[in-house]
């Protein structure tokens, strides 16, 4: 007998056209709110949110429907200062010494600098890791394939879930990040660390960079 059988399309719905516009219009408006933001407040937020963004996440495609990741959720304040030692020491050797100048010149208008103060002002970081490989029920090891595409799918299923729950995200992606291994119990030899996510509401006085996205007709081809 087939080990995963089969079975009928379990969930799709078929909407009316002008309802299918309906709903692509609103999606697009709902995410083009959406701004990466590097000032939080301390306000706490329900983990049942945090949750059900997660379960949105895992629901991304991944190869062979390995789901090559793991998210830790971190909210605990000292394991946050932590990370944040950790994060401005790489940050500061890449800014004086391996950040070539055409990268610096590109983040200038973004105002970023070695200093991360979001990571522990913000209620929640989310350390996001691929798995290289996983272990079935009878305890054999096994390959993931494309585990960096995988993650990379469930990680923007899991920032447009937030923005759409009403809270504020920030991709930080310090390299190397393998510190994140050490402090959150991973396992160096089985994941890696892909990027760490800052989450929470706002600060009542949060600006953003006055920055506009390309036209469609700049990044998509019909044929």
């Amino acid at each position: 007998m087939d080990e995963h059988p089969f079975i009928p399309l379990p969930g799709y719905r078929e909407y009316p056209v002008d309802e299918m516009i309906r709903r692509a219009v609103e999606f697009q408006t709902q995410l083009k709110r959406r701004r990466t933001v590097r000032n939080f407040s301390h306000r706490p937020v329900p983990r049942t949110v945090i949750d059900g963004c997660l379960h949105a996440a895992t629901t991304a495609p991944s190869g062979a429907n390995l789901q090559p990741w793991h998210f830790v959720v971190v909210s605990d304040q000292e394991t946050k200062r932590r990370i944040r030692q950790a994060a401005e020491e790489e940050e500061q050797h890449f800014y004086r010494h391996r950040a070539p100048k055409e990268w610096l010149d590109a983040l200038a208008p973004l105002g970023t600098d070695e200093r991360k103060p979001f990571l522990e002002d913000a209620p929640y970081l989310i350390a996001v890791f691929a798995q290289k490989y996983g272990h079935l029920p009878d305890g054999r090891k096994i390959k993931h394939y494309y585990p960096m595409e995988s993650v990379g799918l469930a990680t923007g299923m899991l920032i447009a879930a937030l923005h759409i729950a009403g809270l504020a995200t920030l991709t930080h992606t310090p390299s190397p990040m393998k510190f994140l291994n050490e402090i959150l119990g991973r396992p160096k030899s089985a994941e890696r660390p892909f990027l760490l996510l800052v989450v929470g509401y706002p600060d009542k006085n949060a600006t953003v960079p006055d920055i506009s996205r390309k036209p469609l007709d700049e990044v998509v081809t019909y044929i």
